[in-house]
């Protein structure tokens, strides 16, 4: 990734946070939803130098923060694009959620692969593809704890964040989308994901020079 787009990225996420900070419908919940971008981006910026991602972790990223600031904005059961799918499709229900937690899958299954592969014994492969899976669930998992201690703190106040809609099989249906999300990155954007990783191994390959008078 070119320092150009990595500014714009930064630049235009920040300016779209500060939207989506604008007059939410619940204050609470914006800030719940948009928390982990306020994790991610300090992480991503301190690691840039001695641990870059690949471009495509770095896009997802983005287009994961855009999710969760429209999520905060609005709280997810009152989206417009989700209101439109409803339409469009016949749900019974807005299922913005389910992008949600679709790129809950998605989205860490590129950056938990891209880590596996670089800084461990792991090579693409069917192991690789089973343990991302795993990490993904798990990620997906420790959400629903976070959704459950908030609507044991918060009681009712909660249900904007918890995002329901009165689905008794909403916790399963949230890591089950995570699931997918996960298996189909890795089947899609595995063999673009390997040529990034193998570009950046050969990017920060130190370079030898041969200076006047050494051997050659």
């Amino acid at each position: 990734m070119t320092r150009g787009e990595a500014v714009a990225l930064l630049v235009i996420g920040a300016v779209l946070l500060v939207w989506s900070g604008i007059a939410p419908a619940d204050r609470t919940t914006w800030l719940l939803e948009v928390f982990p971008i306020f994790i991610a981006v300090p992480v991503l910026l301190t690691t840039a130098r001695r641990f870059p991602l690949t471009p495509l972790a770095y896009r997802l990223i983005f287009v994961h923060a855009l999710i969760l600031m429209l999520g905060g904005h609005y709280t997810y059961a009152q989206v417009p694009l989700g209101f439109w799918m409803q339409r469009v499709f016949g749900f019974t229900r807005n299922h913005y959620d389910r992008i949600g937690h679709l790129a809950q899958g998605f989205v860490p299954a590129i950056i938990a692969r891209e880590i596996l592969v670089r800084r461990s014994p792991l090579r693409p492969g069917r192991w690789l593809f089973f343990i991302v899976l795993c990490v993904c669930l798990a990620i997906s998992a420790c959400y629903e704890f976070i959704e459950w201690w908030s609507a044991l703190i918060g009681g009712s106040a909660a249900d904007a964040f918890l995002g329901t809609q009165g689905d008794p099989f909403d916790t399963q249906a949230d890591m089950l989308m995570a699931l997918i999300g996960a298996f189909t990155a890795q089947v899609l954007l595995a063999r673009l994901h390997d040529r990034q990783i193998a570009n950046l191994a050969t990017l920060s390959r130190p370079i030898t020079r041969v200076g006047v008078g050494n051997d050659p």
